[in-house]
């Protein structure tokens, strides 16, 4: 009897989900590390790092909801540039939604009424700031999918194996 087992699949998601929270995670830091280096502003606040794992975790979970998309595999045949860049507009937009999402639920939680919204989205959001991060999130994305998908095409775990344990003299012959 195959039923559905709870712990399995919460395992299964969070190995799905793990990778680009991870890779977020780091590549969010070292933007706030760099930004912060470049206004003169040398320490690195816990409550900043908090809100970029955060941040990495709806990237994360934007990750999980477009790979559920019907048509998230529309390019997987083609050269390798196409399922990159497509997935990566996915996740982009997926991602700005979850965020403009976040806002709208704090807004109402908060007691904003319908009549307020368009004001609340105008004078909340920084737009270029928003738009700053998004150049960021897609950009990781290119860098995220493009290892991805060149391990899909190599074989799942060959890129591990050749970054991290193979040695050099392993493909010698093969030159």
């Amino acid at each position: 009897m195959s039923g559905f087992r709870p712990g399995a699949f919460l395992l299964k998601e969070l190995g799905e989900m793990l990778p680009p929270t991870l890779f977020f995670t780091a590549g969010f830091t070292l933007i706030a590390l760099t930004t912060q280096l470049i206004l003169e502003d040398y320490l690195i606040h816990l409550a900043n790092f908090l809100l970029l794992v955060g941040g990495a975790l709806v990237v994360g979970k934007a990750v999980l909801l477009a790979n559920l998309l019907p048509f998230i595999g529309r390019f997987d045949d083609g050269p390798m540039f196409r399922p990159v860049l497509f997935r990566a507009v996915v996740y982009c937009v997926i991602v700005m939604l979850a965020r403009i999402a976040e806002g709208l639920i704090e807004f109402f939680i908060d007691g904003g009424r319908a009549a307020e919204l368009g004001l609340y989205l105008v004078s909340h959001y920084t737009w270029h700031r928003v738009l700053a991060t998004q150049i960021w999130v897609f950009v990781l994305f290119l860098i995220y999918l493009s290892v991805v998908e060149l391990n899909r095409r190599l074989g799942k775990g060959t890129l591990f194996r050749l970054a991290f344990t193979q040695r050099r003299s392993d493909t010698a012959g093969a030159e």
